[in-house]
């Protein structure tokens, strides 16, 4: 029965019709437990669905937990080790936060109601499509941690020369890196604007990059995409 129940949760068992309507379950119920964080204040309706969809994500993390041998493959310490991965974490948050004792008895816990939106994340669990951007980001994560390396050293030197070309304009190092990661991704708001040619000059050059640095990332996990649908196919 276990092994019935893994092949249903499971990502290896997507193919069965009987998988395909769980994920599809699984999936609206997750949007539907966005509605309560949607809305101010409280009401029947919204505390309803608040409590139903904490049973359903509380019953999913029991049929994971009793599956975990499957899924970690490491035997009965499978049982231990799973309530510490992040899916898992993320889980137990998911209905662990709608309990009465933190709406409405301590209000310091009350915060830990805000990550309720984590929730979200329990989709990378139902969806092909996430995982596969997943798998892409963790094999071309060299490729972007350079990309990222770049564009963090060149928003500390262009800031750090901006922060001596304009001290009048930039009074402290803080409004300089600002200025230089908005240049940077292009989105240049124009609260802090440099006054002098030289300025001038190195908001065009940082802007002109920022274009290349943008479009760098996209580039990589395109192709990198592209590449692991190829392979996949084959």
């Amino acid at each position: 029965m276990r092994q019935t129940i893994y092949s249903i949760i499971s990502v290896e068992g997507r193919a069965s019709i009987w998988a395909k309507c769980y994920d599809g379950m699984m999936i609206g119920v997750i949007l539907l437990s966005l509605l309560p964080l949607m809305s101010k204040g409280t009401s029947p309706i919204m505390t309803g669905i608040e409590q139903i969809v904490a049973i359903i994500f509380a019953f999913d993390y029991l049929l994971r937990l009793a599956t975990a041998d499957f899924y970690l493959k490491k035997g009965s310490l499978s049982f231990w080790l799973y309530p510490l991965t992040f899916l898992a974490l993320i889980d137990a948050i998911s209905f662990l936060a709608a309990l009465p004792l933190v709406n409405n008895s301590f209000r310091l816990l009350k915060v830990f109601r805000l990550i309720r939106s984590l929730r979200v994340f329990k989709i990378f669990r139902y969806s092909k499509n996430i995982q596969l951007i997943v798998t892409v980001l963790r094999k071309q994560s060299e490729s972007l941690l350079l990309v990222a390396v770049f564009a963090l050293a060149y928003i500390f030197i262009s800031a750090l020369v901006m922060f001596n070309l304009e001290p009048h304009q930039f009074h402290q190092f803080l409004d300089a890196l600002y200025w230089a990661t908005v240049t940077l991704t292009t989105i240049g708001y124009g609260d802090l604007v440099p006054q002098t040619d030289w300025g001038k000059l190195l908001t065009i050059f940082s802007s002109i990059i920022g274009i290349g640095v943008v479009a760098l990332p996209a580039g990589i996990i395109t192709a990198g995409y592209l590449e692991e649908i190829t392979a996949r196919e084959k």
